[in-house]
């Protein structure tokens, strides 16, 4: 029951995610037991640092330039901002602060090097700080670490067949390139996906295998369910059911043992029961904060209250892994490169893409 495997089949997924419910739950909370303290939770602010504009065209995003979403964006960030909110969400429990930037990929320049100082400044607040950025080289992930950055979260988002049936501006093998180039620094992986988005449970068991498949598995896996936002081309989704929510993460934590799983979009559908049983199915992390990015969360006050409820403890910063060194800039051994790598464009069409593009030239 302990022992990580990286060989799961979607059948032997499927079988652990259709089992009787209590029989789910009883193997999923040993497996937790077994690997963590079930009544601590790592509690993560996600913080967009840049908002809106993006050129993907991700059918749950509404920060694509392309469709008509009404998210109001803005500039990078300065850092005085950043740490300021850093400080917020340390007051209110926080452990860890993840930077969003609605980017394609990183870029060399300004606004990287930016990016580089919010870590060095937020790593030495004595938190775990997260990046999501987009595809990333290997000397940029490099970078990254020198400056302290404790994880980077890339979610592979589904199956790699019903990855195509959401996204057309980039490829599934992208996903695990910049994986495998976070892989070549100390930096910790935070790679997870969505369900409610049209999948099939056997898509959701695809994603389980290849999260399972990288050697090592990532140390975090955010399980989001769909918030299905006005103006997107998947606004008509209806939301997910809790006892799908409670199978996946039940599921997610016995092919991911070690990792922490994380209850992160779609939390303000779920009710504190749902919310509790997911708990008890081993999920030990979530994101505070009145909003992921730009959608609603929970408030934090309510997240402390319900945590006090539960007997839960916020997870305190680098207990799964030593606090990385800060290198200042001024002395840093690695400099910008100037890549232009050729990220994947598949270029094929999604239909319900198309008609949001569509429909936001019909706005303006």
């Amino acid at each position: 029951m302990s022992k990580i495997r990286h060989n799961w089949t979607t059948e032997e997924i499927l079988d652990i995610y259709h089992k009787p419910m209590m029989e789910l739950l009883y193997e999923a909370a040993s497996v937790h037991r077994l690997h963590h303290d079930p009544n601590t939770v790592q509690v993560s602010t996600l913080l967009s640092i840049k908002t809106g504009g993006c050129s993907e065209d991700c059918g749950y995003c509404p920060q694509a330039a392309r469709y008509h979403t009404n998210i109001e964006g803005n500039d990078l960030m300065t850092i005085q901002q950043v740490k300021a909110q850093a400080l917020r969400a340390k007051a209110g429990g926080s452990s860890r602060v993840c930077m969003g930037a609605a980017w394609r990929n990183v870029k060399d320049g300004e606004e990287f090097d930016q990016v580089l100082e919010m870590v060095r400044t937020i790593n030495k607040l004595d938190m775990e700080v997260c990046c999501t950025l987009g595809m990333v080289t290997e000397n940029q992930a490099k970078r990254l670490a020198e400056a302290g950055l404790y994880a980077y979260n890339h979610n592979l988002d589904s199956s790699e067949e019903y990855y195509k049936e959401v996204i057309s501006t980039r490829g599934f093998e992208d996903r695990l390139q910049t994986i495998n180039n976070v892989r070549k620094t100390n930096v910790t992986v935070c790679s997870g996906g969505i369900i409610g988005m049209g999948e099939s449970i056997k898509d959701r068991a695809g994603m389980l295998v290849a999260l399972s498949t990288l050697n090592p598995q990532p140390e975090s896996t955010p399980i989001n369910a769909l918030v299905a936002v006005e103006g997107t081309p998947l606004e008509d989704q209806q939301p997910v059911e809790i006892w799908d929510m409670i199978r996946m993460v039940a599921t997610t934590r016995i092919v991911l043992p070690e990792t922490q799983v994380r209850l992160s979009a779609g939390r303000t559908q779920m009710s504190r029961e749902g919310q509790a049983i997911c708990f008890f199915a081993g999920a030990n992390s979530i994101f505070a904060g009145d909003k992921l990015l730009t959608t609603p969360n929970p408030d934090v006050d309510q997240d402390m209250k319900m945590f006090e409820t539960l007997g839960l403890t916020p997870q305190k910063p680098f207990t799964k892994k030593v606090q990385p060194q800060t290198v200042e800039a001024a002395d840093s051994k690695l400099e910008a490169l100037g890549e232009k790598p050729k990220w994947t464009r598949p270029g094929h069409k999604i239909e319900r893409n198309e008609l949001a593009k569509q429909n936001r030239k019909t706005h303006n």
